[in-house]
């Protein structure tokens, strides 16, 4: 598949999904009872589905959960002029956040109901600048490496509809009993 073809099937899903969302929970936090006796796979497909809101984050940094399936997470964003850094590069943080969700979203997909995690760890490294002309989409694809009761560790890749890699990263979570309310 052309890298033009695969740009256009990546923006294809992303306005399925981005419909799909604004006509469901749109943005926002999940109450306690909306999410209670899932699991962390089951919120995490119900929040694609649009039945749970999605992190504000997403909006706020013009990216979205794509895909998701036992540990994995797969977002997708759109690097824009207002992600710029001083030189008009994309900011670091950007990376790092799009990371970050991929990273911690795929760990999430491994939580049985009552437990969750926390990042204790984030390790990030940028190899090439993401150039919007070049990659006007991106994509953080999250893979979990170990889930245990205490710990679990994943790592995460940035790449662009040709295959070019911009980053890569590690987590290491914290994964503890989530109190009742």
């Amino acid at each position: 598949m052309s890298n033009v073809s695969v740009l256009e099937t990546w923006i294809a899903q992303e306005q399925e999904i981005t419909n799909r969302l604004n006509a469901g929970a749109g943005a926002g936090v999940s109450r306690p009872d909306q999410v209670a006796g899932k699991t962390g796979l089951e919120m995490m497909q119900a929040m694609l589905r649009g039945e749970l809101p999605y992190p504000p984050i997403a909006k706020t940094l013009d990216f979205q959960l794509i895909e998701v399936s036992e540990g994995r997470a797969v977002f997708q964003g759109a690097p824009g002029p207002t992600h710029l850094n001083p030189m008009g590069g994309i900011h670091g943080g950007w990376y790092a956040t799009l990371l970050d969700s991929a990273l911690g979203c795929a760990v999430h997909t491994m939580m049985p109901v009552g437990r969750g995690y926390t990042t204790a760890e984030l390790g990030v490294n940028l190899v090439k600048a993401i150039n919007p002309a070049k990659a006007p989409r991106v994509r953080a694809i999250g893979t979990v490496i170990h889930c245990g009761r205490q710990l679990a560790t994943a790592e995460a890749r940035i790449v662009g509809p040709d295959g070019t890699l911009y980053a890569h990263a590690t987590t290491t979570c914290l994964v503890f009993e989530l109190k009742a309310s």
